[in-house]
Order: structure tokens, then C-alpha cells, then sequence
């Protein structure tokens, strides 16, 4: 595992002579926040390789590449995101003879630049259920494309490893670990530990003490915490003692509080048929997300029970008849989708403003007749 470098990488073996991840860390541009990303790579049968969301194309990310001793044939976007767009021409450019596939209605902000700004050249649009595709023999794919619920509409495409039971996702679900990933540096998570300004006035108006934070592992633990929760929340309820939010929004599958409040409440019909249609024909056993952990050990019931929060909006069930083992998702949503109402209050409050002043549309789509 190599470790050196500003983006220190970090490989995960996930199955056998098949599929690696590799993650890097990814200051969020405010405050002290960090979190994993990760580049998911799958050998094909034909002997290539095909990389899902490229990380930064760092020394230490293509030597590591370079020992899978197979050539690097397709290189996918999966998603509108700035995040892993912006990583998509510097990896291309060191595989050049990779072709490149790029989620549909790509678009940016504030300018809506076109792809050729950000350095990719000759790339070719994923399609829904496109059985057209170098890959369709080994590797399905699913597009969620929403109308715009604001300033641009949102775009994943999910994909399905038929071979190893595999579905990969960017930013749909995510899995909180307890611990840290590796690729975060202690650095960064004592630097969260500390108490700053947002630490002070995400307090509940406790008192807040000043002081040097010791590196050990309980603060690097809460300093892990914190970051967790302003990722989620962005003006969580209590920063100071963050212990009990974190342990009712980790070790289970949830759609983040940010994705289901901004996006996909808005959407509740195409984020419905997305994810129906993913259960439906799709038998996956493993979930690998863009970010936090993977694999994660998770089928059908529980992901459709991240999206339990569709059931309200809508006001029914399942569109297809579903097996016993998916009844089991209607249960298990109740705990999947609770998020503390306290920790709420922010985004609720934003998501309010966004509306009142035409940035964030209220709904979409409203309920099926």
C-alpha cells in the first residue's frame, strides 16, 4: 500500500483477481471536513480494466494501476459531480487509448461549462439499460436522470456486476463506518477535533473549552465524528458532544441527509422507478458507494430500506410484487431513514430558503394517480 504524496492512496482488494478499490482523501473546502473518495476498478474477462470514478492520476495511483498487469480500457463517469468530473481528464491523459463514457446532461456551476473545459475529449454517453455497450456482457447499467430541481438536474448512473453480484453507486447510499477511513490523516482529524468557531456555535450552548488537542485516539475519534456529521447535516446540532448523532447515522445504509432533502424529495417518481428497477433485476449482494465504506455487505431489502422515505411521499408500496425477504424493507426503513430532528434544523431551514428564493424547486413530481 503506498502512502506517499499529498493524495496518499490506499487499495483495497474487494474481490479476488477482479474488483479494487482505491481511495484517496478529499478536503471538502470548508472548515476541517475530509472524506474518502473512491475509484472502483473491475477486470474484465477480456483482460482490460474498467475504472469507475477516477481518483487523482497520482504517481502512487498509477503505479499501483500498473500492478494489476492489465491495460486500462474504459474510463467512466458516473455522475454530474464536480468531485469525481474533475479528476476524469488528468486520469484520462495517462490512458490515452482508454475510452471514455460520461453520464448523460452533464452540467456545471455556477458557469455550465462544457466537458472540453475539464479536459475530456471524445467521450461517449451512457444510456439507460444500454445492452450496446464494450461492457454489456459483464457489467449492466441504470440511469437516474431527474428533472432540474434547481440550478441543474441530478444524474447517477448505477451499474451492476453480474459476475460477482456487485452494484456500484456514486452518491445514492452511503455506509458511516465507526472508524476513520485510512486514507484520512491524523492530521486532518485532530485539526477537526479542535474547537473552532463552528465548534462554538454547533454547541447547544454549552461551553465550549480552549486548549491544545492531545493526538490520541479518542480525539482523532471525535474529530472523525464531527466531520461525519457537517458532512451529513452541514450545521449539525451539537458539534461539542457529537457521540450520539454519529452512532444512530453509522454501521447502516442511508441516503445522506443532504441527497434526500435537496434532491431526491423533490424527485420522488424517478428516484422510485430508479431504484425499483434496481431490485427488481438486479440480485446484488455487495454495495460498493463512491465515498465512506466498502464494500458494503447489503441486498435489495436493505437498500431499498435506505429509501423507505419515498413510501411517505408517494403513498404506496412497490410498484411489482415483491418477495418476502423485500417485505422486510418497509421495517427496516423506519430506522434507515430517521435522522435526528434537531440535527435537521439546518438543512430543513436551507432547503426552505432555497425554495423561497427560486434555487431549489419544492417538488418536481408529485404523488402517482
Amino acid at each position: 500500500m503506498l502512502t506517499r504524496g499529498w493524495h496518499r492512496v490506499f487499495c483495497l482488494q474487494i474481490v479476488k483477481d477482479c474488483i479494487w478499490s482505491f481511495e484517496q482523501e478529499q478536503a471538502l473546502g470548508f472548515s476541517s471536513v475530509s472524506t474518502n473518495i473512491r475509484m472502483t476498478v473491475i477486470k474484465l474477462k477480456t483482460g482490460g480494466l474498467w475504472v469507475h470514478a477516477p481518483i487523482a492520476p497520482t504517481k502512487e495511483c498509477i503505479q499501483l494501476l500498473k500492478e494489476l498487469e492489465a491495460p486500462v480500457e474504459y474510463i467512466v463517469l458516473p455522475t454530474f459531480a464536480y468531485e469525481h468530473k474533475i479528476f476524469v481528464g488528468p486520469f484520462s491523459r495517462k490512458f490515452p487509448r482508454a475510452q471514455i463514457w460520461v453520464a448523460p446532461r452533464q452540467w456545471s456551476w455556477p458557469l455550465n461549462l462544457p466537458l472540453e473545459f475539464f479536459g475530456i475529449f471524445r467521450s461517449r454517453t451512457l444510456q439507460d439499460e444500454d445492452l450496446s455497450t464494450p461492457w454489456s456482457n459483464e457489467i449492466e447499467q441504470k440511469v437516474l436522470s431527474s428533472p432540474e430541481v434547481g440550478i441543474g438536474p441530478y444524474v447517477e448512473v448505477a451499474f451492476y456486476h453480474k459476475p460477482s453480484r456487485s452494484l456500484l453507486v456514486t452518491d445514492a447510499v452511503i455506509f458511516v463506518p465507526r472508524q476513520p477511513p485510512q486514507c484520512i490523516s491524523k492530521e486532518s482529524l485532530i485539526a477537526a477535533a479542535k474547537n473552532g468557531l463552528a465548534v462554538k456555535i454547533l454547541s447547544k450552548g454549552k461551553e465550549v473549552p480552549d486548549g491544545p488537542v492531545i493526538d490520541n485516539s479518542m480525539n482523532r475519534q471525535k474529530g472523525w465524528e464531527r466531520m461525519v456529521l457537517q458532512i451529513l447535516f452541514l450545521g449539525p446540532s451539537n458539534l461539542l458532544e457529537p457521540n450520539t448523532t454519529f452512532a444512530q447515522m453509522s454501521q447502516k445504509l442511508i441516503v445522506s441527509p443532504i441527497v434526500k432533502t435537496l434532491v431526491f424529495s423533490k424527485v420522488p417518481e424517478k428516484v422510485r422507478d430508479w431504484t425499483d428497477r434496481i431490485v427488481k433485476d438486479w440480485k446484488f449482494k455487495r454495495i460498493i458507494p463512491a465515498h465512506f465504506e466498502a464494500p458494503v455487505k447489503a441486498g435489495r431489502s436493505e437498500f431499498l430500506a435506505a429509501f423507505a422515505f419515498l413510501d411517505e411521499l408517494l403513498g404506496e408500496r412497490y410498484v411489482f410484487r415483491p418477495s418476502l425477504s423485500l417485505l422486510f424493507a418497509s421495517f427496516m426503513g423506519k430506522t434507515a431513514s430517521y435522522f435526528p430532528p434537531d440535527d435537521m434544523k439546518t438543512l430543513s431551514s436551507l432547503d426552505q430558503f432555497l425554495v423561497s428564493v427560486g434555487a431549489v424547486k419544492k417538488t418536481v413530481s408529485g404523488k402517482k394517480r
